[in-house]
């Protein structure tokens, strides 16, 4: 260990307090994710190929956002505390308390994508690209949430930017792996698939994008699962494998499917009134 840490910034978890009306810095994460992430779709959906107008993208941020907070509420019921959540199924809905799952949300964003690409007659892969592009910025405010939150910290360290979380009973100095994440899953991932969004002939082979923001934060996060504390209640699911990493495995086996499939799809352009 060594001989000094790095102090925890005296951040207050609430960011609004008004009598009983409260505002968490992890609700304004989430907030921020969708309404840039919302912004930046609206730029690249402009772009041609264009197969989206601006009513119909609007229309679907309602559904993302269901896709986002019901698919992570249940990804973290059932991947993380299903033994508890079956004895307290009230709690479920208890949003404030924390616990999402990002692997929940994918699965409840897909679902979205799907239902409502179907719905409008378009190609459910090029409405997943530009929502995968978008995506690393909700993921860039949520890890500093879970930082503000001194929650999901790292395994202990003697880094020197090693940090003593005020939640953790040994105050252990830790890498402060949430930041770490925030770097790889938000900054690092969203350049990547933005410059590769800049790329001639990407946009006219739906699903590439998608199959590389799969891979891109599959790889992120089994690389940040070595530095970051298993969940306490979980511990190593085999071996030294995670519960983070096992769910990231089939991600990378998707996002390959879809980049070697995608030279054979092409948008439909988008449809007036669609």
């Amino acid at each position: 260990m060594p001989l000094f840490a790095l102090a925890f910034p005296a951040i207050d978890p609430v960011a609004i307090e008004i009598g009983p009306f409260v505002v968490r810095w992890y609700a304004l994460a989430y907030i921020a994710g969708i309404v840039l992430g919302w912004r930046y779709a609206l730029y690249l959906a402009a772009r041609p190929p264009k197969f989206i107008d601006r009513p119909t993208l609007d229309d679907f941020v309602v559904w993302v956002t269901l896709g986002v907070i019901v698919g992570g509420r249940l990804g973290y019921v059932l991947f993380y505390k299903p033994v508890y959540f079956a004895m307290n199924p009230e709690e479920i809905v208890f949003l404030w308390r924390g616990g999402m799952s990002f692997h929940g949300g994918l699965v409840g964003v897909v679902l979205a994508i799907i239902l409502f690409a179907r719905r409008r007659g378009m190609s459910m892969f090029a409405l997943g690209d530009v929502v995968a592009a978008a995506a690393p910025i909700g993921l860039f405010f949520g890890r500093i949430a879970n930082f503000v939150n001194a929650e999901l910290w790292g395994r202990p360290s003697d880094v020197p930017w090693a940090i003593v979380f005020p939640t953790d009973r040994a105050q252990l100095p830790r890498h402060p792996s949430q930041l770490y994440e925030a770097m790889f899953e938000g900054l690092v991932l969203f350049a990547v698939l933005a410059c590769l969004a800049r790329r001639p002939g990407v946009r006219e082979r739906p699903g590439l994008i998608g199959g590389w923001f799969l891979i891109g934060y599959a790889i992120a996060r089994m690389s940040g699962e070595l530095f970051r504390e298993p969940d306490a209640h979980l511990g190593y699911i085999v071996g030294p494998v995670t519960m983070g990493q096992l769910l990231s495995l089939p991600m990378v086996i998707a996002g390959w499917w879809l980049v070697a499939s995608s030279a054979r799809r092409r948008a439909a352009p988008a449809r007036a009134g669609a």
